[in-house]
């Protein structure tokens, strides 16, 4: 008996250190520093905390060792953009007709949010000042002072009325984050974020501290829609998670609410002719759908701004970079495995959602083009089944929203591997089902469709004029499957 008490007191004390092994290092106190009300300059927050307002001011720098991230080179050289439509070409047919198929860049470090905007083909910020709603500190003063107007007032009109135009360009800083009266974590884009959490029954007064180390990021690493009125005018913006839960929300529930209502299609694709609504970077989405790390209470600050030594200070890192980028610090206050092993990890499962990701893109380029086939057919006198038709347009729009939700969001897969694997695999099980009836309606119809449909993704790809001579770079993804050899 005494053997096996003192077995269980060496076992329950092995769990024990285990436990406090996987749990976030806890910050030392620091004595809260009270910043004069409406200061948005982050140089003023910085005299009361110099050790994080330095850490901010990196994520304008590339990392020390650039290339640590095998698919998310977007930062590794702030100076040259990453294009997404060179590196997936199957995007720049399905975003043909909409201001992402002319530049779409990979991200660069916070600082620079505002003038990626601004240096970006004008197209993209057709919307308006909406486009500023996830980008500038000033945006409730904005909302507060221009009323419905902020939304449709054309994009540089809005950026000429923040008060402090040295600060213009100023991207998410100090006071997105935090209360100037005692640093605790705030949700300041209350009539987004806090509306959508309040229509899925959350009581926003109520949220604990670990709670928003992950809403103070789900207020821009989210998924949105614009809405437009008869004129094309951005009308608001919300996110699509009203019959959704915390947790649990779904890519099914959001292309639900997206084709709810027309007003939510906020662009003609050219392939097609259909107005389609976007999926925007949806990184809270799939990492709060029952995701490992979700379940374990893990947050978006413990992986991407763990705490760090500056000297004798102890601070949460506000460089915000992905953890393959910074050590993996953020992994081993957790794991017990070699950085080296953990890298491995995170790149096999990268790897398989990129191959799969490759496969439903392409998959449903194909599908987009054997429309414009039957949509030249009908043209040209002939008929086309219309319930086949109907049928094949409702798997298409299916196809095209979950190929995109997982190609928009930032982890590669990696925030919830089985969920970006299962909605891929419903991509491409739609597409190829639309493929089938479109091929049937065509030949029902005497149209005689290859076995290999012609993309002209050379077309796409090069026809986008001044942005494409500015912005485009070579680069040859990754391509685990070796499926976008077969389209060139």
């Amino acid at each position: 008996m005494k053997m096996r008490t003192v077995m269980f007191v060496v076992v329950a004390a092995a769990m024990g250190l285990l436990a406090v092994g996987c749990s976030p290092q806890k910050a030392e106190q620091v004595k809260a520093v009270q910043i004069a009300d409406g200061t948005i300059d982050p140089a003023e927050w910085g005299k009361a905390y110099p050790v994080e307002y330095e850490m901010w001011k990196k994520t304008a720098d590339a990392p020390e060792t650039p290339g640590l991230s095998k698919y998310k080179k977007g930062n590794d050289n702030p100076q040259s953009m990453v294009d997404k439509l060179s590196e997936y070409p199957y995007l720049a047919l399905l975003f043909n007709g909409w201001g992402f198929g002319i530049g779409y860049n990979e991200p660069r470090g916070h600082s620079h949010m505002v003038q990626d905007q601004l240096d970006i083909d004008a197209s993209r910020i057709k919307a308006g000042g909406v486009c500023l709603t996830c980008k500038t500190p000033y945006v409730n003063h904005l909302v507060k002072t221009m009323g419905p107007d902020y939304y449709k007032t054309p994009y540089k009109e809005v950026l000429a009325k923040i008060p402090d135009q040295k600060n213009a360009t100023l991207s998410v800083s100090c006071s997105d984050c935090h209360n100037n009266k005692d640093m605790s974590l705030i949700l300041s884009r209350d009539f987004t974020l806090g509306a959508a959490l309040r229509d899925m029954g959350v009581d926003t007064t109520k949220l604990d501290h670990q709670t928003k180390r992950t809403l103070v990021c789900a207020q821009c690493h989210v998924t949105y829609v614009i809405p437009k009125d008869k004129e094309m005018h951005s009308t608001g913006v919300f996110f699509p998670w009203q019959g959704s839960k915390v947790g649990n929300i779904t890519i099914e529930n959001i292309i639900k609410k997206i084709q709810s209502d027309p007003s939510y299609a906020e662009w003609k694709q050219t392939v097609t002719g259909f107005k389609l609504g976007f999926i925007r970077h949806p990184e809270y989405e799939l990492f709060s759908n029952n995701s490992v790390h979700w379940k374990a209470g893990a947050s978006c600050a413990d992986c991407h701004m763990p705490y760090t030594k500056v000297g004798a200070h102890k601070a949460s890192d506000h460089r915000i970079t992905s953890p393959l980028k910074n050590g993996l610090k953020g992994c081993l206050q957790c794991h017990a495995e070699s950085p080296e092993w953990l890298k491995g990890q995170v790149i096999a499962i990268q790897d398989r959602t990129v191959s799969l990701q490759i496969r439903a893109g392409y998959a449903t380029a194909t599908v987009a083009k054997l429309f414009e086939m039957a949509h030249k057919a009908q043209a040209g006198g002939k008929t086309i089944d219309k319930a086949l038709y109907d049928k094949a347009k409702e798997y298409y729009e299916e196809a095209f929203y979950r190929c995109t939700f997982i190609g928009a969001e930032n982890s590669v897969g990696f925030h919830n591997p089985s969920e970006a694997l299962r909605v891929l695999g419903d991509s491409v099980a739609f597409a190829t089902k639309a493929e089938a009836l479109l091929r049937q309606a065509l030949a029902q119809a005497g149209v005689a469709v290859p076995a290999k449909v012609d993309l002209e993704l050379a077309k796409y790809l090069n026809d986008r004029g001044v942005s494409k001579l500015k912005f485009r770079k070579e680069l040859e993804i990754p391509d685990p499957s070796g499926i976008q050899n077969r389209f060139f």
